[in-house]
């Protein structure tokens, strides 16, 4: 029978936290009464999450399905893969890590069916600590403005529903380097958001570090904005003005006044200020220039090492 709703979860090193996804994840979707499928990616998970994925497979043959990556790719690419092997209408996707319940997948099921062609979850009373809720508020805040047409309350939550069709046109565009909540973004027609519950991590360790989570940002904003760009545009421009003008003033001081020597370590302070606003810029042109290059090279976004799934699936692939 054909699934009514795809489930897909990224996975990486999530030994420790897969029994109890199991646990609640099965009865949520059983007790839907609708045909389901889950999608489990292993994205090169280092630990014995392959083995226990594998495992709840043979138990549960007709509903579970695993991609194991021969490396790792990222949590993104990891949906993607999914993405490329679901069959239901309905696509959810969730972490692994149980911070957003399983429990909330049928308010988001409910809003699909209404013709929502994109539900976002937003994480109310979040668990995080307190540096992640300050970094992912600021964030939130700056990217309202520097993308205002991606009208999120919150693209840190993985909790999201998509139409099948959102998901094709996903799929379709081949990018290595995306944002999944904000490409499906790109191509809703009528979007929505709905609040769910956000539980603190109880087992095992989080990958994202403050390294990955400043990554994560420039990712968003970089592959989804030139706000960046232009904003040093005009900063090189009003500095152009402001830099033409002071050499006027000084050029009229030297005639009046003479040569003199004061002010020297205040020019010495606005070079230095002048010469980071022009390293800033260069490594914002050089965040857009990779991505490009990233592009161009055309490599694989990822590799599949082998899918695990029933006879049947076997069947209908070959």
């Amino acid at each position: 029978m054909t699934p009514d709703i795809s489930i897909v979860i990224p996975v990486h090193n999530e030994q420790e936290v897969l029994p109890t996804l199991f646990k609640r994840l099965m009865p949520v979707m059983q007790g839907l009464n609708r045909p389901f499928e889950i999608i489990l990616t292993n994205d090169g998970s280092k630990d014995e999450s392959e083995r226990i994925l594998d495992e709840y497979q043979e138990q549960y043959p007709k509903n579970i399905r695993i991609i194991h990556f021969n490396g790792n790719f990222g949590q993104h690419m990891a949906i993607m893969a999914g993405f490329e092997q679901v069959r239901g209408k309905i696509i959810i996707t969730l972490d692994a890590d149980l911070q957003n319940p399983p429990e909330e997948i049928p308010k988001l099921v409910a809003l699909a069916d209404a013709g929502h062609d994109v539900v976002g979850g937003y994480r109310m009373d979040r668990q995080d600590r307190r540096w992640r809720l300050f970094v992912s508020k600021w964030h939130n805040r700056i990217r309202a403005k520097i993308a205002p047409n991606l009208d999120m309350k919150d693209e840190g939550c993985m909790l999201r529903a998509y139409s099948r069709e959102v998901v094709d046109a996903m799929v379709s565009t081949a990018e290595k380097n995306t944002f999944i909540p904000a490409l499906a973004m790109c191509f809703a027609s009528n979007p929505a958001e709905v609040g769910v519950k956000h539980e603190a991590r109880t087992e095992g360790t989080t990958s994202y570090n403050f390294y990955k989570l400043i990554r994560y940002n420039f990712d968003l904003i970089t592959n989804f904005s030139l706000v960046p760009l232009q904003v040093f545009t005009l900063i090189g421009m009003v500095v152009s003005m402001l830099s033409t003008a002071f050499v006027g003033f000084l050029f009229v001081r030297r005639l009046v006044i003479g040569p003199e020597a004061e002010g020297v370590f205040t020019l010495f302070a606005i070079m230095f200020l002048l010469m980071g606003i022009i390293l800033m810029g260069l490594g914002i042109v050089g965040e857009y220039i990779g991505r490009i290059y990233s592009e161009v090279r055309a490599r694989p976004r990822f590799i599949i090492r082998r899918i695990k799934q029933s006879e049947t699936d076997l069947r209908k692939v070959g």
